[in-house]
């Protein structure tokens, strides 16, 4: 078996040696929000100018590139059990991006990101109540109450008074359920898969490399059919996914192995709140003062959630 190479070394072992500590749930709790922050902005350049199942293929076609040589090359081998692992999540991410490919190609992006995000935290909290025996406080379901208000009370504005899409809207937020519904899922199932091997990195590494088959794969004639022009232009975004892409999902997982799942979960879910600041500054999406107002109550319930922990 190989070892990492000393710079990794040194990072893989400086992680072990916080885990369950004050300062592990602390960056713990750094890393869920800057998962948060990364993650609106990748679902916004997947629900930018070009087809989303397209921009997803590029995307994951670029990180799982970039992380072969890292997960053949660098990190340690995975241990025998992790095959079986990998498989699973595989086979989860493939139908949640199907399921996200579907929702942002039917529903306005600050539409149908909030209904993700709203369903995908509560239904994590559980799940990490059952496979890590974890429990929220008092306090912290109150803030989980105050977070969820603020996330499905902006999902039923944005229903009511929106006019972008209304002809398929109801179809995008039966989608966003869904995938919300599957968010919960990979964020139990992949924290359960990093915290299975021994050097966190190879669990990153390995994840990224299978993870980027799937939509290229599924959509390579599409691919194939790219005019020339469109090709720079994509690769661009597949490249600057792919790096938001690792750290987005690289901090989430690592938060998860430091500290207690439900909790980054929960914080993860403030990206409701870049997501619309993203829509309404960058996708030029207009944004109410209702909104804005609804969005503040998703980072209070974040903060109580912290501060009740």
């Amino acid at each position: 078996m190989r070892g990492a190479g000393p710079p990794l070394r040194r990072v893989s072992d400086w992680i072990r040696a916080l885990e369950g500590t004050t300062a592990g749930h602390d960056l713990a709790l750094a890393l869920a929000l800057l998962a948060a922050v990364l993650h609106a902005l990748f679902g916004a350049l997947q629900k930018g100018k070009h087809d989303p199942w397209i921009s997803r293929a590029a995307i994951d076609g670029c990180y799982g590139l970039i992380a072969a040589p890292f997960a053949l090359f660098l990190v340690p081998w995975p241990e025998p059990h992790m095959w079986l692992i990998f498989a699973g999540a595989v086979v989860i991410h493939a139908v949640y991006k199907y399921l996200q490919a579907m929702t942002y190609s039917r529903g306005a992006y600050t539409v149908v990101y909030p209904v993700v995000r709203g369903t995908g935290p509560l239904f994590a909290v559980l799940g990490a109540m059952v496979v890590f025996d974890e429990r929220f406080t008092f306090g912290q379901w109150v803030g989980l109450a105050t977070l969820l208000a603020g996330i499905f009370g902006l999902a039923v504005y944005n229903l009511r008074y929106v006019v972008v899409a209304r002809d398929t809207l109801v179809q995008a937020l039966f989608y966003a359920v869904a995938t919300g519904a599957f968010v919960a899922l990979y964020t139990t199932y992949d924290a359960y898969g990093i915290r299975a091997t021994y050097d966190p990195f190879t669990f990153l590494a390995w994840f990224f490399m299978f993870d980027g088959v799937f939509m290229p794969l599924v959509m390579r004639r599409q691919l194939a059919a790219l005019a020339w022009h469109e090709v720079g232009p994509l690769l661009k975004r597949g490249l600057l996914g792919a790096f938001v892409a690792f750290f987005s999902f690289g901090s989430i997982l690592m938060a998860t192995r430091l500290d207690k799942v439900g909790e980054a979960a929960v914080l993860r879910e403030t990206s409701t709140v870049f997501a619309a600041l993203i829509g309404w500054l960058v996708l030029k999406e207009r944004v109410t003062r209702v909104q804005l107002g609804l969005m503040a109550l998703i980072a209070a319930g974040a903060v109580i959630v912290e501060v009740m922990g």
